[in-house]
């Protein structure tokens, strides 16, 4: 049991210390002075290469290039983020939609919307312990499953999965949810408990490098396109703010662009400074299998299906009170602008 909490602690400490705020300076090459710049936060629910377009454009210097010093900051879980933007210490944040409809549930007098989607499938992967080649979602029957944070995306993405495939999450398998985001990896090899885990990169790759797991099935393909993650921000800091906020979802619209337009061995290469800990040919087997996948949206505009979609999952999971019109969640001025 020490050794367990001694590993948990372990990785909340590196956590904590990847949690740091990043400033992002892009190449002073034709990049405006400094002085002239606007300061804008953003929160990240994560820090993963399943995100590559926004690092391609801090790297890029896309976001210098409109005019923005953007401060970068890792919330490590979407009720973190959401709680740094509606408190004012982050200007936007970048999360599941979900949580701006939690949020507007428990009555916000100032709403958060979301006005630029990055994601259209889920990021995370199914690794099994030994490999599976003709793996089919029938066979978690009477498994044990290491899975996510009740009312999160990834745990409730997993479970409409699940439940189109014939499962009942509740009944036909073990889910452990009591595991901190980030620490189910270390979970899967320090206890032969669990069948399965359900794990983000760069977790999954990691685990079939060390000859501990297998990744049998992709979350974001078996589960079709969902309004994944989203930018979103106050009302009232949209109101306030209308070039700050086309000046950011223009830069974000030029990292899409680069993505659409380049390979995955380029991608890695402009990213690579975001992850020290990561080399290179990982970040590029990673990025290749986003790529593969369709995860990135040509454009930002976060439409009217996806965000029903969204609902529908959030209904079959229990956790929506009552729907939520599109209108008063959803902007989609500022991502139908870029350029």
């Amino acid at each position: 049991m020490k050794n367990k909490k001694w590993i948990a602690l372990a990785t909340a400490v590196i956590l904590a210390v990847t949690a740091l705020p990043v400033t992002v300076f892009a190449k002073k090459k034709d990049s405006p002075d400094d002085k002239t710049l606007t300061k804008v936060t953003l929160n990240e629910v994560a820090h993963s290469i399943f995100y590559a377009p926004q690092y391609v454009a801090i790297e890029k210097g896309y976001f210098k290039d409109e005019g923005l010093d953007l401060t970068l900051v890792t919330g490590f879980g979407a009720d973190k983020t959401m709680t740094a933007v509606i408190s004012g210490e982050a200007d936007i944040g970048f999360m599941g939609a979900e949580a701006s409809i939690y949020a507007y549930q428990e009555g916000a007098t100032d709403p958060v919307v979301n006005f630029a989607q990055l994601t259209q499938r889920a990021g995370n992967f199914l690794v099994a312990r030994e490999e599976m080649p003709d793996f089919k979602w029938e066979n978690l029957k009477n498994k044990k499953v290491l899975g996510g944070r009740k009312g999160g995306m990834p745990e409730m993405v997993f479970e409409y999965i699940l439940k189109q495939n014939g499962l009942d999450p509740q009944k036909d398998l073990s889910i452990d949810q009591s595991i901190d985001f980030g620490s189910t990896a270390a979970a899967f090899t320090g206890n032969n408990s669990a069948d399965f885990t359900v794990e983000f990169e760069p977790s999954a790759t990691a685990l079939e490098k060390q000859g501990a797991g297998y990744v049998v099935a992709s979350l974001g393909v078996d589960s079709g396109y969902v309004p994944y993650t989203s930018y979103s921000a106050k009302t009232s800091y949209m109101k306030k703010n209308p070039d700050i906020m086309q000046k950011f979802t223009n830069a974000l619209q030029k990292g899409m662009d680069f993505v659409q337009n380049h390979t995955p061995e380029e991608i890695a290469e402009i990213i690579e400074p975001q992850f020290p800990e990561t080399d290179l040919d990982t970040i590029t087997a990673i990025v290749k299998r986003y790529y593969d996948q369709d995860t990135w949206k040509e454009n930002l505009v976060f439409g009217q299906e996806g965000f029903e979609l969204l609902q529908n999952i959030l209904e079959d999971a229990g956790e929506l009170k009552e729907r939520t019109s599109y209108a008063e969640l959803v902007n989609t001025e500022f991502a139908k602008n870029a350029s």
